[in-house]
């Protein structure tokens, strides 16, 4: 009988002993307590827009109801005034419209995505101006070097038919493009004075 009671005491020594053994122990100099992390990693897209690299691109900075802003300061239809930052092309070289134009940048950031095959950039015009004789362009070819006289076109006015800048697009590589205003020789009301247009910029990744 005393050696079952001994047996049964040195048993339940025992299972106190590996019970606690994580967080305290006697008769030894080392605990190993351990802990669980726990953690949900979702997937996460980024667009930022900045001034081009150029000599004087137009600055893209904290817009007021938008994320961005730019201005091009006074310009009208025969590119007589001087933009202060950006280039112009006058109707004579276009052919047309003046154009003022400047360069800015696209930088897409993506991470933990499932599937980056084809990641695009595309644009609209979400908000045009509210005067029919300026719109909003961009560069035909959507490239780097600055768009010849002839190299803008109208950006889309349609959310469901945006216009491509971009595909293929890697993670943290800014990407240059042109934007600019087209202001047309018309005679009206309601054509002059201060005028905004909104334009929206989507990343896809897929």
């Amino acid at each position: 009988m005393k050696r079952t009671a001994l047996a049964i005491f040195a048993t339940l020594l025992t299972m106190a002993s590996t019970s606690f053994a994580g967080t305290s122990a006697t008769a030894t100099s080392t605990v190993q307590p351990t802990l669980q992390v726990n953690a949900t990693v979702v997937d996460a897209v980024q667009l930022t827009l900045a001034s081009g690299t150029s000599s004087s691109p137009c600055a893209v900075s904290t817009g007021s109801g938008t994320d961005y802003q730019m201005s091009f300061g006074t310009v009208d239809a025969l590119a007589i005034n001087t933009s202060p930052c950006g280039s112009k092309y006058t109707p004579a070289q276009t052919g047309s419209d003046a154009v003022y134009y400047t360069d800015y940048q696209l930088k897409p950031v993506f991470t933990s995505q499932p599937s980056t095959v084809n990641p695009t950039i595309t644009a609209y015009v979400s908000n045009p101006f509210a005067a029919s004789n300026i719109k909003i362009v961009r560069d035909t070819a959507n490239s780097a070097a600055a768009p010849a006289a002839n190299g803008f076109s109208a950006m889309s006015t349609n959310s469901g038919s945006p216009d491509s800048l971009a595909s293929a697009v890697a993670s943290g590589t800014p990407l240059t493009r042109y934007i600019g205003v087209d202001i047309n020789n018309t005679n009206g009301s309601g054509l002059t004075g201060a005028q905004s247009a909104t334009v929206t910029f989507t990343l896809t990744v897929n």
